[in-house]
């Protein structure tokens, strides 16, 4: 009789290493040896450290002019967030996991699940997660971290090992019993994937202070105390499989675009021109995931933290006669609730737009009384979209006019270095 060979389920977490600070580093090797920070939009928090930078203590989240002293001291290199670049060397990234593994989930910008299922039949997987390393540190230059396990939920704690323990270089294989029960018991519980602070704080008031101590935790008890979700992570911390892969991302049920602005906002005329962004960015989203929006909100507000002045803000809403992903019709729609909440007067600190009650172009059941989305509308904004890809802002609505003051403050902003042509690296 021929022999059947089960393939057990095996996953794989990629996770790249400080992403946004070896984003900023990749193009600049002077730097190597140098702590480096990334900051939030208008350059207000640090969101993002290098190793050396974690090292001198600077803690996440912290606000930029109180860290001022400190990181000149230490000549830290401050950057201001560059999505342009974190984006695309993120798309590479992905790209290239799409050439090594059979399988990809594309979970956030700088992490992925690969499905392994059968790999082991016919290569190590310690020296298949070393390939996908030195891959794509060959061809990106992106240092990486791989784990590996019979669960996503193990994955992700196999690569959180594989980045604090320099003994693995990197890769840390979990489908092995004795690896994984030496992790679980040095791993506090609050590192398990889906377990947060107040979670944690619960689990630790029933003596269930490691990953270990909760895999061997009863899940229908779990289950009746806390979620059926952390039942499920019981269960993945044993090995068993509860979570799929899901190589199709589901289209958002909402799109919002708001930014804090990098100066306070009086006149109406600059706000519409932050609104008409807003909205292009929103639509553009909307459009690419081949979507139409049936509802439309407007929000403004001036600052909680500002002594001075008291605190305003409003929001207002409308459902489209029909539904539309087009930048024009969201505009006009985005210009009348900024008529109807605008008040003379507060200093504005934010605004935003947000689109809802979402449905998709395709199969759209359209009443008697409103037409379909025109194909000449489609077609022009399909052409927007091709423009504004090769290069961003190429094409946009006039009254979004070219600058303002209210743009995004950002002083230490690097070269678009992969995504335009006037800011190429130069190499002398």
């Amino acid at each position: 009789m021929p022999v059947t060979l089960t393939t057990k389920r095996c996953f794989a977490l990629v996770d790249c290493n400080n992403f946004y600070a070896s984003c900023e580093r990749l193009f600049r090797p002077d730097l190597k040896q140098k702590p480096l920070v990334v900051l939030s939009n208008n350059d207000g928090c640090i969101i993002a450290r290098c190793a050396l930078a974690k090292q001198l203590s600077i803690p996440m989240g912290a606000p930029f002019h109180q860290m001022k002293a400190l990181l000149k001291q230490h000549q830290v290199a401050v950057f201001s967030s560059n999505y342009a670049l974190y984006g695309d060397l993120s798309n590479r990234v992905m790209q290239t996991l799409e050439q090594l593994a059979p399988k990809v989930e594309i979970y956030s910008i700088d992490e992925a699940f690969l499905e392994l299922s059968g790999l082991d039949f016919c290569q190590n997987l310690t020296d298949f997660g070393q390939q996908v390393r030195s891959t794509i540190y060959q061809q990106l230059g992106l240092p990486v971290c791989v784990g590996i396990a019979p669960s996503k939920t193990l994955a992700k704690l196999a690569n959180y090992a594989a980045k604090k323990y320099p003994q693995f270089e990197g890769v840390l294989d979990l489908t092995e019993p004795h690896k994984r029960l030496h992790i679980l018991a040095r791993t506090p519980v609050q590192e398990v994937w889906g377990v947060g602070r107040k979670l944690a704080e619960r689990l630790q008031a029933m003596n269930i202070d490691t990953a270990l101590q909760l895999a061997r935790a009863c899940p229908q008890q779990i289950r009746k105390k806390f979620s059926v979700v952390l039942a499920r992570t019981v269960n993945e911390l044993n090995g068993i499989a509860c979570l799929t892969l899901d190589e199709v991302q589901e289209p958002k049920q909402q799109i919002i675009s708001s930014r804090s602005f990098g100066q306070r906002v009086k006149a109406k005329a600059e706000m519409q021109q932050a609104i008409t962004l807003y909205i292009s960015r929103a639509a553009e989203k909307l459009r690419a995931q081949h979507s139409l929006a049936r509802q439309l909100s407007v929000f403004i507000r001036s600052s909680r933290f500002e002594q001075k002045s008291r605190f305003f803000g409003d929001q207002a809403s409308l459902e489209l006669e029909s539904p539309s992903n087009d930048s024009r019709v969201l505009q006009q729609a985005a210009m009348q609730l900024l008529d109807r909440i605008w008040r003379d007067g507060p200093a504005y600190a934010k605004a935003g737009v947000v689109l809802s009650d979402l449905c998709a172009v395709q199969g759209l059941q359209n009443s008697l009384f409103t037409p379909p989305p025109s194909e000449r509308s489609q077609r022009l904004m399909a052409t927007i979209d091709q423009l504004n890809q090769k290069h961003r802002g190429s094409v946009f609505i006039a009254r979004q006019g070219r600058d303002g003051n209210w743009q995004m403050q950002q002083q230490f902003l690097s070269p678009a270095y992969t995504t335009r042509w006037d800011q190429l690296p130069e190499v002398c």
